[in-house]
């Protein structure tokens, strides 16, 4: 009998209100084991158990990252993922080449309860139910920075206790917005280095040509426009944490050289003669598949081993359930909203959204609603303000139906200039962030660090924003 769901992800799902602003701890109904036993197949007699610990996703593939690993040469590097629910198991095909089948059937995602039979390649798993067992969760709604109390967050806190104690290196992974800087500076402010620095390189901001120098530092002369001796991002971070962001882009010819910096704990500046020991713990994280790089050649496979000692992933905003809402207010309350202002209506709309962005977009939207309020957006970049239409309208009937109406304007304008989408959507994205960083830092009076924690940003990204914004009113 197939037993195959779709995820669905349904708002009807949650148990509480969505402007209810006390904690919603809910414990999850008993859970249990499932093991997976190969029955067809090169690892035919081999068994896997899944239980849970430690939390998150289990892969299942060739890669040595994968805890269900198998030999099959017809399954990919990183086939599939497995997730265990309370009463099931849910299984995500990740994008393989030759596909991921239930009782026969093809599927992208699929609840399993046992006895199904589940195919990757040549190889044939039969998926057995355990004995129930209790596991609650804990009841933290946060952990350091990192904001949540859905049950898939709230499972890898304990997760994330044991990495901050850690000095191990370790590989944050997730879709664009889910939160890997803030994670990495939680675990960081966590952590026994919490005194020391904490330094983010984004591999996408350099460009290639001095991305070595930003890493490792330079010497005076060193190259053309090397006019003074300049330390890099490990020496900058000696006795705390670097955070590499989007390490997925850096180089290939770049690796190397990463990779003996941090198994020897020692760099050597571009021009020095002598290499420097540096006291660093690194963190890395990506949007990117990291096995599927290695598998094609863009990324080396002994670098992503020295790196993934220690790895968490984090589930996209689309499957916290209940963390929208929860949220919302805490973006609400730490932008200077009024807590009147936070409607019903604003938050069943925003539980609903699909937020392909994530966080960071939930977030941006919250911002836009409390920045732009009433008045209208700014004008676009070589617009006028007085270019604007100023025929007399009649009042809006509501301050929302004001705002529908200015916001109606300002797409117009941008849809009128027959610009491709991209440039299209980047005005509107930097019409919205030079009034919000405008905002945010008179509500606090100029002070960036204060002005960026509220922001929900990490200093060095709202400093970004804050450099560009400035640019384009000059």
């Amino acid at each position: 009998m197939v037993d195959c769901e779709r995820v669905d992800r349904d708002v009807s799902d949650l148990e509480h209100d969505p402007t209810d602003a006390r904690p919603q701890y809910q414990e999850p109904a008993p859970g249990g084991t499932f093991m997976l036993q190969v029955v067809e197949g090169a690892d035919r007699g081999m068994s896997f158990e899944l239980t849970g610990d430690p939390p998150g996703r289990v892969l299942l593939g060739q890669s040595p990252a994968c805890r269900v690993r198998l030999a099959d040469r017809e399954v990919s590097r990183r086939h599939a993922a497995l997730e265990l629910e309370p009463t099931r198991l849910r299984i995500t095909d990740l994008g393989s080449t030759n596909g991921t089948y239930v009782d026969g059937v093809s599927v992208v995602e699929a609840y399993l309860r046992g006895d199904e039979i589940v195919r990757v390649g040549s190889t044939a798993l039969r998926v057995h139910r355990g004995p129930p067992t209790a596991a609650p969760l804990p009841i933290e709604d946060r952990f350091g920075r990192v904001v949540g109390q859905s049950p898939e967050l709230r499972a890898l806190y304990p997760l994330f206790q044991m990495l901050a104690a850690s000095s191990l290196p370790c590989v944050i992974e997730g879709e664009t917005g889910t939160g890997k800087e803030v994670l990495a500076e939680a675990l960081h402010e966590a952590s026994p280095r919490a005194s020391g620095p904490f330094v983010v390189f984004d591999c996408t901001a350099v460009p290639p040509n001095l991305v070595e120098s930003e890493l490792f530092g330079h010497e005076r002369g060193a190259f053309t426009g090397a006019v003074a001796a300049r330390r890099g991002v490990f020496e900058q971070a000696h006795g705390g944490t670097l955070l590499i962001d989007e390490i997925g882009d850096l180089h290939v010819s770049l690796q190397p050289k990463l990779l003996r910096a941090i198994e020897r704990s020692e760099v050597r500046r571009v021009g020095a003669d002598r290499p420097t020991r540096v006291d660093v713990r690194v963190l890395a994280a990506t949007r990117r598949d990291l096995d599927r790089a290695v598998q094609d050649g863009l990324f080396r496979d002994d670098l992503f081993h020295r790196l993934a000692i220690a790895r968490v992933e984090l589930p996209p905003l689309r499957r916290r359930r209940g963390d929208v809402a929860v949220l919302a207010r805490h973006f609400w309350q730490d932008l200077g909203g009024d807590p009147g202002r936070l409607t019903r209506d604003l938050l069943v709309r925003w539980e609903h959204d699909a937020w392909p962005g994530n966080v960071r977009q939930l977030r941006n939207a919250i911002a836009r609603q409390l920045a732009f309020g009433d008045a209208p957006p700014p004008p676009l970049a070589g617009e006028a303000p007085a270019s604007r239409s100023t025929s007399p309208s009649p009042p809006p009937s509501s301050p929302a139906g004001a705002e529908a109406e200015a916001e109606d304007g300002f797409f117009a304008r941008v849809i009128e200039q027959n610009l491709p989408l991209p440039v299209a959507r980047l005005q509107v994205v930097q019409a919205f962030e030079q009034q919000y960083i405008a905002a945010v830092l008179a509500r606090y009076g100029g002070n960036v660090p204060k002005a960026a924690q509220a922001s929900g940003l990490a200093r060095r990204y709202f400093q970004i924003l804050r450099t560009g914004a400035r640019r384009r009113q000059s």
